[in-house]
């Protein structure tokens, strides 16, 4: 509920900024009130968006740096696999991302270190300063350390504190969703979102409806690739009447020759019974008189030894 988390709240009306005018529904006590129906509106239009670049199979990433929102960003972004930065924002992290992707990989590298026994073959001193240099990374670009190429969209919360981020991402020409309070600029934001910026429940709000966008989108990706499995397993023709059409090319073919077939015992014997010999390998015509001439001579020694 957008009233209950305080969306609603601005800063004082000494503080504001003149281009939120629009979104300001009046004063009380010395405070500006949001209009709402303004910011729900706002987040329908977000939503749409993200969505949209998760189902193109780009990223999003959240940004906030203030401690009010650190925790949401970090939950949030792990909650629907995308990155984050909830310190401190990188410097030149969108316009030099060659440069923060040396840092990362200086990180794997000693999260690597960590694990195949390097740190045995090291003094303690040596051991402690890559402790402190994997901490301090990890505090600043663990939450993007996966993140192969730039994000298809920024979210961001207070972009007035943000304003690097919001100033890379508009050169970088990346499409800006962001929580904008009272005391923020709106112009040059893509997808503004009148708000409370400042207290916990609203900002956990904004950001878990950020979240839901890409899960939703995710969740949409993942049932096309189900139905198209069962569409392919639908059309696809059957391995009997595959085989069968195979048959009948060769069989039309003026040199086939059949081959031979091997058959177990008891398949042997069902044929002999049903009088079906078409699965047979014709024998060479001499075999077969050698074959009869010998059942015809034990018959006889048979029928000899029987009259004795």
């Amino acid at each position: 509920n957008l009233l209950e988390s305080g969306v609603h709240f601005g800063h004082q009306t000494k503080r504001w900024d003149p281009r939120m005018k629009r979104f300001i529904f009046t004063e009380r006590n010395g405070i500006h009130i949001i209009d709402l129906q303004k910011t729900i509106t706002a987040i329908k239009d977000a939503y749409e968006a993200v969505r949209k670049v998760v189902l193109e199979n780009k990223s999003v990433l959240f940004v906030g740096t203030k401690k009010q929102a650190q925790a949401a960003i970090e939950r949030e972004a792990k909650r629907c696999n995308m990155f984050y930065v909830n310190n401190r924002w990188p410097g030149g992290m969108l316009t030099n991302f060659s440069t923060i992707k040396k840092s990362i990989l200086r990180l794997k590298k000693i999260e690597k270190m960590e694990v195949d026994g390097t740190y045995e073959s090291l003094t303690k001193k040596e051991v402690a300063g890559l402790g402190k240099e994997k901490s301090k990374l990890e505090k600043n670009i663990g939450g993007i350390k996966e993140m192969k190429e730039l994000p298809g969209i920024i979210f961001i919360i207070d972009t007035k504190k943000e304003e690097i981020a919001v100033s890379e991402a508009r050169k970088m020409k990346i499409p800006i969703v962001a929580v904008v309070d009272t005391n923020c600029n709106p112009d040059g934001i893509d997808l503004p979102i009148p708000g409370n910026d400042d207290a916990i429940r609203a900002i956990t709000l904004f950001t878990q409806i950020v979240a839901n966008a890409v899960v939703e989108a995710e969740n949409e990706v993942g049932l096309e690739v189900i139905d198209s499995l069962h569409e392919d397993e639908g059309t696809a023709t059957p391995a009997s009447t595959e085989t069968h059409e195979d048959f009948e090319a060769l069989v039309e073919k003026e040199d086939y020759t059949p081959e031979a077939k091997t058959e177990t015992e008891p398949e042997k014997e069902k044929a002999d019974l049903d009088g079906d010999y078409s699965n047979y390998l014709v024998k060479d015509e001499e075999e077969v008189v050698a074959e009869s001439v010998k059942e015809i001579a034990a018959d006889k020694e048979g029928e000899t030894q029987n009259k004795e």
